[in-house]
């Protein structure tokens, strides 16, 4: 018996000396296994690269691969539903784009509803649309840009990246609050759509700062306002255009979304180390290299930012009578 005492008592010893951070990741239960991040574009676009950022962070904080599985097409129908159908363990995630919020309303026939089938995880980045047009355009600020547009109507025309995208929607919602008749030309993503700005096929954008900012640094495009509520970091100097129009907002947002029914602890679980890269120099400078502004949160607040946009793009899809293509 002597012996047995002793052996527990070293045992017991042992354990103590074990440092508490190794105790609390023995017992963590998730993830234990690979976790899919699924992303609705090709690699390369902005979505994906944040994913990636994203993924390999929770890599290293959660000790699990978090693998970036491209999935694109139908505007990110394609990807959103496979993740709506996959089981609700955490082990699948969505990585959120504007096109969540807007395709709620463009699409009328979508086999899920994606405010009542995904569950918020947590916001990641707010990227503002940049109010912009070629050189020659004779304006240098929104409401010169405003009394042209009145003055000409139908003149002007704006490039978007496509139907249905944030660029698009950004346009037609200035339309609406300004009172102008600007004409929309629909391209096949933000390349195409630059290209014919700075060539002066089109006459405005509405494109990200992302986009953007390399055309504005090297005089080929004159940047008349950020779209976002506040100035941006990148381009301090430059106004809102809410500033001349109440109200007005639009900008593309990112985060990450898990299967409706996912475990409470899974998602605080992942909120809590999405939050955490936030304070990381590395994943700072990363989103900034991007103009991007850092959201970050509670589930609960995310989810209010989608049920928000989604019922403002919705709004103006039917304000403009949108049908995507």
């Amino acid at each position: 018996m002597k012996l047995v005492r002793r052996t527990l008592l070293r045992l017991v010893a042992g354990a103590a000396a074990v440092p508490a951070t190794s105790l609390a990741t023995r017992a963590q239960s998730y993830p234990t296994h690979p976790v899919r991040l699924v992303v609705g574009f090709a690699a390369g676009s902005t979505t994906d690269t944040l994913a990636r950022l994203i993924g390999s962070w929770l890599s290293e904080r959660l000790g699990q691969q978090f693998i970036v599985e491209n999935r694109p097409g139908a505007s990110a129908n394609i990807a959103t539903e496979s993740v709506v159908k996959a089981a609700a363990d955490g082990y699948t995630l969505l990585m959120v784009a504007p096109t969540a919020a807007i395709n709620a309303t463009l699409y009328d026939k979508l086999s899920f509803n994606f405010l009542r089938d995904m569950a918020p995880v947590a916001g990641v980045v707010r990227v503002p649309n940049v109010l912009e047009v070629h050189p020659s355009v004779p304006v240098k600020t929104v409401p010169e840009l405003i009394e042209l547009a009145r003055a000409k109507p139908g003149s002007l025309t704006f490039a978007s990246a496509g139907v249905g995208t944030a660029s698009h929607l950004a346009g037609e919602m200035f339309k609406v609050k300004a009172g102008v008749d600007l004409v929309h030309v629909a391209y096949r993503g933000d390349g195409p759509a630059m290209t014919d700005l700075i060539g002066g096929q089109v006459q405005v954008g509405f494109a990200t700062m992302t986009a953007s900012i390399g055309h504005i640094r090297n005089g080929k495009l004159r940047p008349l306002a950020v779209t976002t509520a506040t100035r941006s970091d990148v381009l301090p100097e430059l106004p809102t255009v809410g500033d001349f129009i109440p109200g007005y907002e639009a900008s593309s947002w990112f985060g990450v979304a898990a299967p409706k029914d996912t475990p409470a602890e899974v998602i605080d679980t992942l909120n809590r180390e999405i939050n955490a890269g936030f304070a990381d120099p590395r994943i700072r400078a990363r989103l900034a290299e991007m103009s991007g502004m850092p959201l970050g949160g509670s589930p609960a607040e995310y989810g209010k930012l989608m049920a928000d946009e989604t019922a403002k793009w919705g709004a103006v899809i039917r304000s403009a009578n949108i049908k995507p293509e």
